[in-house]
């Protein structure tokens, strides 16, 4: 990694907003892999997670990191998406959202930009999503694949209640279930009773490149 891209790191985690974005363009510009931009957020957004954590950043700050994000991603986003010249059909559906009891959302926006750039359909359903509400919207959108987000540790319970409410409802047997954010790992994926864990945005596109049988 260059140092121009560690600086964009320390930008975004410093909270910097415009000299962030300003270097992310100048990179873009340069000739940097657009992907190499979108993995100094994501190495920015797991420092800016930690500060959260012990109290340095609180949640003004966790709403200018996402917003930096999301200006930092419309100038990514068609960078990708003109490298890969004629638009692909899709590859599926993935209906996302952050659990019940958590309102954190800058883990699950860089798996729906990654998702979507790579071809998927994706239907994000917000934060603070009740188990009823996935339930309904799968009925609606036949997904193959409903990813479930949360940063907070007792966002645990509430992953393990979706997914309960989803086999009540007759619809776990269709679908594949992502966790992903916070501390997720193999043991909180049984605990909940989804199919794989996330470790990152990639990774969370591999799987569902690997659920729907398309190339990795």
């Amino acid at each position: 990694m260059n140092d121009d891209v560690k600086r964009l790191i320390d930008l975004i985690a410093g909270m910097e907003e415009e000299p962030a974005v300003k270097l992310a363009s100048e990179l873009l510009d340069k000739g940097v892999d657009p992907t190499l931009i979108l993995e100094a957020c994501r190495s920015a957004m797991d420092i800016v997670g930690k500060k959260f954590e012990i109290g340095e950043y609180f949640v003004p700050e966790l709403i200018l990191a996402g917003e930096m994000l999301s200006q930092i991603a419309d100038v990514v986003k068609p960078r990708i998406t003109s490298k890969g010249g004629a638009k692909r059909e899709t590859l599926g559906t993935v209906l996302i959202g952050t659990v019940h009891g958590d309102l954190h959302d800058i883990g699950k926006n860089i798996v729906t930009f990654m998702l979507d750039v790579n071809g998927f359909e994706v239907i994000d359903l917000g934060i603070d999503v009740p188990a009823i509400d996935f339930v309904a919207a799968i009925k609606e959108k036949s997904p193959q694949v409903v990813g479930l987000s949360g940063f907070l540790t007792l966002a645990f319970d509430s992953m393990k209640e979706t997914v309960e409410a989803i086999a009540e409802a007759g619809l776990r047997d269709n679908i594949k279930i992502m966790i992903g954010g916070g501390q997720v790992d193999e043991a909180i994926c049984k605990y909940t009773g989804a199919d794989a864990y996330g470790l990152n945005a990639m990774n969370a596109v591999t799987q569902c490149k690997k659920w729907l049988g398309a190339a990795a």
